[in-house]
């Protein structure tokens, strides 16, 4: 079992920016394969944002390519997302998303809103 911790929500104006964060809590003994960020906005199903390959190739929404970049830090235990240009459609809980040994984990959800 892979634990997360999503850190990094808020609410913030139209056009401002974001850093969200997902670390995994305990030490692991092998590379995580994926790590990645979904959204499900209030009513609507979750949604792909963007996720980053271990050997660092990233893949992004349309709706967010450009605004934000997915990165993955030197511990490699650590993904951040950070949102600029953030639009009021951007306004949703926020899940970070692994792929360890083969097993999909999702952290807890952060809320992020974004006011006009």
């Amino acid at each position: 079992q892979v634990q997360l911790i999503e850190s990094g929500g808020g609410s913030v104006q139209a056009g401002g920016s974001l850093n969200l964060s997902c670390e995994v809590a305990e030490r692991i003994f092998h590379p995580i394969s994926i790590m990645g960020w979904y959204r499900q906005p209030p009513g609507k199903e979750r949604e792909f944002i963007a996720n980053i390959i271990s050997a660092g190739s990233t893949n992004y929404a349309a709706s967010v390519k450009g605004r934000f970049t997915i990165s993955l830090l030197i511990n490699k235990r650590t993904t951040t997302l950070q949102m600029n240009s953030l639009k009021p459609k951007d306004t949703a809980v926020y899940y970070c998303k692994v792929l360890y040994k083969g097993d999909y984990y999702w952290g807890q959800g952060t809320q992020v809103t974004v006011s006009s």
